[in-house]
Order: structure tokens, then C-alpha cells, then sequence
């Protein structure tokens, strides 16, 4: 409810006018049937023409001012509903982006989407509603038991009765309903999450032949939304014609009453007809008011849910006062006794990372190589600050990146990751990615170093090519080069490659790595790698076990010092290369 009123704030203005608007209106509907009612009385049975030509008028002049304020009203309902969703996905779209991997993981891809696009709508359609359906109907529902009441007294109990009925069913909805909408939210997040895997994996998925498997799971996850739909939905169809009865019912005993006692004359026949306009209005707000506690309760979950984004403290402690790098920044880069392990971990799991002590110098190239899980990449993951170490520092220039700025240690960083990731749109637009004020020749120069100039050459629009989503109607091979060029666009002292050569063949390998060793002048290079031949000719390799470094140098040094970094080399390479140089 904060976040709520938080993002409402903005809109208080129109609120108040819409307040005030719907106000006049309510009185102006419940104007409406005591000229009625003296039409009847004080024209129509006695014959006075000029009586129902002059109420006639006014009540004509009451409804185009009515439908004149309901324009306004929806003019400005429909602005404070669109604003207070576009703010609310800026917030979490914002929030989002400043999340570490920890808040990612612990709320999950699909469920952040939905959080984002569906919860969001839920808001914007109920707030819709909401703003006239429960400021009009309730002055509506009140006002109109008080005319009522002023027009007949006998006939009061029909309306205590039909006003009861109604507050019980509203009452038997809102607690049948609203535990079923949180329900509802996370079987959608389930069904976008089993949408979204399987449209992604869709090779594997045919690769295996695992459609059934696929089909089944997806029918289990949409036969539960659908069950807690219908079950809503079969709640909300056996309220309406308990509703229609007891507005027949009332109409029918107002009508009986009325009648014995104009009969009787204990009443005036106008006075009648107002006071079942009068028992319709209130019953109408009150099912107006009932679909709100159908609407209002999905609303108050998917507005949680929004809020639990919003609320969510990262794990990346920002400094309020930063410190800066040196102004002569070199790009020395220190891990200094690095322990880490995931935020999620248990108490009986090891470090993913323990002791972890190096130094990577500008001008050269340190390679990291080790088995799979050994921890390379969160190296980098710890770099870029995606986690923070759970002991000892990170220091760049000296200065440990816990106290820097996290946008200012990110600009001074290009990486690569391990999936190479493009954006739709085009060659020249992914580059620019980097640096939007890249000039032409910078680009050409990211191109021809990582190899991609060859193909983007032979393609017809050549960097105005498109580029599908994900990269898609290129190789793994292209979208790496292009990935790797995206970095190389950026220019910053330290390049990050984490496994950005898996992908290219022995040749393109070689002659990529030639270029940057050529090119790259007083760069810091870190280059995570499976192949040995990759980082053969790196000024110093890290060999990486069970995320402890047990090995450190050239590769000649370590094929004799390390046995771990032996075997790697024994497993890709012959008897030759392993034994020379």
C-alpha cells in the first residue's frame, strides 16, 4: 500500500477533481427520480402539461451535464491509471537493472516479466475501475438510501433487507477469492517460466524428440491456471443471479407495498416510482461495488508482488561517498586473498572460491584455465561486482571496488561473456552498444581485430545488416566475433574474455589472438579459456582447482611445475607440444 500511494502522489491533483466531479454527479443521479417523482405527482395526474415540459427540461439539462462530467471523469481516470503503470514499470524495470545476480536468481527471469508486464496491468485495468466505481458508487449507495428513506419510511425495511443480502455476498467473495488470486499469479509466473524454457530450448527440445514431454508439462502448468480461473470465474457466475434475484425480489415488493399503500392512499404513486429508482441505484452500486472485491483483491496481490520488487535491498552494499580511481589510471588489477561463496549457499557448502591471490598488469595477458566448475568465471562475475567477495578484496589501481563507483568501475571494464548475447536490431546498432559515439573508424577497427570484417563484408547491407533476437541468424562462431568487437568498440583499460573463443575454429582462434596481442597495446587482458592453445603464448596463466589457484606462469613453466595444468595440456594437445616449448 506505501509503493501504491507513493506512485498515486503525483496524481493527487486530478484525483481531487475527479473527487470532486464524481461527487456532483452522484447528487445530479440522485436529482433525477425526485423530478420524477413530481412529474407524476404534480403532472401527470393532475394534467399539468406545463409541470412535465418544465421537470422534463431540467432533468434533460441534469444528464448531458452527468455525460459531460463522465467524459472529464474518464479524460482524467484514464491518465492516472496509464501513468501510474508507466511509472510502476519504470520502477521495476530501474529496480531490476540494479539488481546483482543474487536478487535475479532468488525472484527468477519469468517471474520478474510477469511481475513487469501482467501485475502491472492488473493494477492500471483496477485502478481504472476503482477510481469512479469506488468514489461514485458508495456516495451513490449512500445518497440513496437517505432519498429513499425520505420518500417512504414503511418501505425501509426492502431496502435494510436487499442492502444485507449484498454486504454478506460481497463479504463470502472477498474471503472465497482473495486467497486464490495469489495463487493465480504464481501458477502464470509457472506458465511463462515452462513458455519461455521451452521456446528457447525448442532445438533440444526437438534434438531429444521431448515434444510429449514438453506438451505434458505445459498442460499440467496450464490445467492448474485454468482451475483456479474457473474457480474464480464460477464464484463470480453464482453471485450474478443471486444478485438478479434479490433486485427482482426487491422490485417486486416495493411494487406490492407501494401499491397497497397508494391503494390506501398512504403514498403518492411518484413517490413510488422514486423510491424503487432509488432501490435500483443502491442495488446497482452495490454490484458495482461487489465486482470491485473481485477486481480489488488480484490487484492488492499483484501490487505485493510489485512491492516485494521495489522493497528488495540489494546484496551490493553502494558507498555514499565513493572513492575515486587515480587520475593516471593504469588498470592494474589485484585479487588479494579472495574467499567467495554464493549468497544461497548452506552452512555445509564449501567456498566456491577460496585464497585467491594474483595481480594482471597492463600491457599483458593473464589467462585463466581449469577444469568446469572450478570457478573461472566467477572471477569475473566477482570483477564486474555482480556478487561481492565473502572475504579478503578486490583492488583495481589500489583502489579496492567495494569503495568505487559502481558505474565508474563498469566503464573502465569491456566484457565478453561465456554466451555470447546480441540485441535485435542491427551490426552497426549491437557496436554501438558499446559506445554510442563511436566513430567509423573505431568500429572498423573492433571489426578487423576480432575477425568479423570478413563477414559483415560479404553480407549486402554490410553493418546495417539485421540482427534477429539473440543473435539468431548468425553462427556461434559470428555472434562471438561480434560480441568480442562490442567490447573492442568500448576501449577500456581492462578486457575481460570469458571463454570468447570456444566457438571459432583453430584458425580464426590464432589470428584473433594475434590482433589483440598486437593491438591492444597497454591494455589489462583477462582471457578465460577451455583450449590450451588459446593461452599459450599469455605472459602468465592462473590453473584453477576446485576454486584455488595451484598453479601460476607461462605455459613451458607450468607444463613442469603444475600436474593439474599437465593433464589439461596432455588431453588437447601431442606428445610434442606438450614436451617443447
Amino acid at each position: 500500500m506505501r509503493n501504491f500511494l507513493k506512485f498515486m502522489k503525483p496524481y493527487s491533483g486530478m484525483m481531487i477533481a475527479v473527487t470532486f466531479l464524481l461527487s456532483f454527479e452522484a447528487m445530479v443521479a440522485l436529482i433525477l427520480p425526485g423530478y420524477m417523482a413530481d412529474i407524476v405527482n404534480d403532472g401527470v395526474l393532475p394534467g399539468h402539461l406545463s409541470v412535465i415540459w418544465r421537470n422534463g427540461a431540467i432533468m434533460l439539462g441534469l444528464t448531458f451535464l452527468a455525460m459531460l462530467i463522465a467524459l472529464i471523469v474518464g479524460f482524467f481516470t484514464a491518465r492516472t491509471a496509464t501513468g501510474v503503470a508507466n511509472d510502476l514499470r519504470e520502477a521495476v524495470f530501474e529496480k531490476v537493472l540494479k539488481f546483482s545476480n543474487a536478487e535475479v536468481n532468488r525472484f527468477n527471469t519469468s517471474s520478474l516479466i510477469t511481475r513487469t508486464t501482467n501485475d502491472i496491468m492488473q493494477v492500471q485495468n483496477t485502478l481504472m475501475m476503482a477510481i469512479r466505481q469506488l468514489i461514485y458508487m458508495p456516495i451513490l449507495a449512500v445518497g440513496g438510501i437517505i432519498r429513499a428513506l425520505d420518500r417512504s419510511t414503511e418501505l425501509a425495511w426492502v431496502v435494510v433487507s436487499a442492502t444485507s443480502v449484498m454486504l454478506v455476498l460481497m463479504g463470502i467473495m472477498f474471503f472465497v477469492a482473495y486467497p486464490k488470486f495469489k495463487i493465480w499469479q504464481t501458477l502464470i509466473d509457472r506458465i511463462n517460466q515452462v513458455t519461455r524454457e521451452n521456446l528457447t530450448g525448442i532445438l533440444v527440445v526437438r534434438a531429444f524428440s521431448t515434444q510429449m514431454f514438453e506438451k505434458k508439462r505445459f498442460a499440467e502448468a496450464n490445467k492448474n491456471l485454468a482451475q483456479a480461473e474457473r474457480f474464480v470465474g464460477q464464484a463470480f457466475a453464482f453471485m450474478t443471479p443471486i444478485i438478479s434475484l434479490v433486485m427482482n425480489l426487491t422490485t417486486t415488493l416495493i411494487v406490492w407495498v407501494g401499491a397497497h399503500q397508494a391503494s390506501a392512499f398512504r403514498a403518492d404513486i411518484g413517490d413510488i416510482f422514486a423510491f424503487l429508482q432509488y432501490a435500483m441505484l443502491i442495488i446497482f452500486s452495490f454490484l458495482m461495488i461487489s465486482m470491485m472485491f473481485i477486481m480489488v483483491p488480484r490487484a492488492a496481490v499483484s501490487m505485493n508482488r510489485i512491492s516485494e520488487v521495489l522493497d528488495t535491498e540489494g546484496s551490493i552494499q553502494l558507498k555514499e561517498n565513493p572513492l575515486p580511481f587515480p587520475t593516471d589510471f593504469k588498470g592494474v588489477v589485484e585479487f588479494r586473498g579472495v574467499n567467495f561463496r554464493y549468497p544461497d549457499a548452506t552452512d555445509g557448502d564449501d567456498d566456491v572460491l577460496t585464497n585467491i591471490s594474483f595481480t594482471a598488469e597492463p600491457g599483458q595477458t593473464t589467462a585463466i584455465i581449469g577444469a568446469t566448475g572450478s570457478g573461472k568465471s566467477t572471477l569475473f562475475k566477482l570483477l564486474l561486482r555482480f556478487f561481492d567477495v565473502t572475504a579478503g578484496g578486490i583492488f583495481i589501481d589500489g583502489v579496492d571496488i567495494r569503495d568505487a563507483h559502481k558505474e565508474d568501475l563498469h566503464t573502465r571494464i569491456a566484457y565478453v561473456a561465456q554466451k555470447a548475447s546480441l540485441f535485435s536490431g542491427t551490426i552497426l546498432s549491437n557496436l554501438l552498444y558499446a559506445d554510442k559515439d563511436a566513430t567509423e573508424e573505431k568500429i572498423s577497427r573492433a571489426a578487423e581485430i576480432s575477425q568479423s570484417e570478413a563477414f559483415i563484408s560479404e553480407k549486402p547491407e554490410g553493418f546495417e545488416s539485421n540482427v534477429a533476437q539473440g543473435g539468431s541468424n548468425f553462427s556461434g562462431g559470428q555472434r562471438q566475433r561480434l560480441s568480442i568487437a562490442r567490447a573492442l568498440v568500448k576501449d577500456a583499460p581492462i578486457q575481460l574474455f570469458d571463454d570468447s573463443f570456444s566457438a571459432l575454429d583453430v584458425k580464426t582462434d590464432a589470428q584473433l589472438r594475434a590482433a589483440l596481442k598486437n593491438k591492444m597495446g597497454e591494455k589489462t587482458m583477462l582471457v578465460i579459456a577451455q583450449r590450451v592453445s588459446s593461452i599459450m603464448d599469455a605472459d602468465k596463466i592462473l590453473v584453477l582447482d576446485h576454486g584455488e589457484i595451484v598453479g601460476t606462469g607461462k605455459h613451458k613453466d607450468l607444463i613442469k611445475s603444475c600436474e593439474v595444468y599437465k593433464e589439461i595440456a596432455a588431453s588437447q594437445l601431442s606428445e610434442e607440444e606438450v614436451g617443447g616449448k
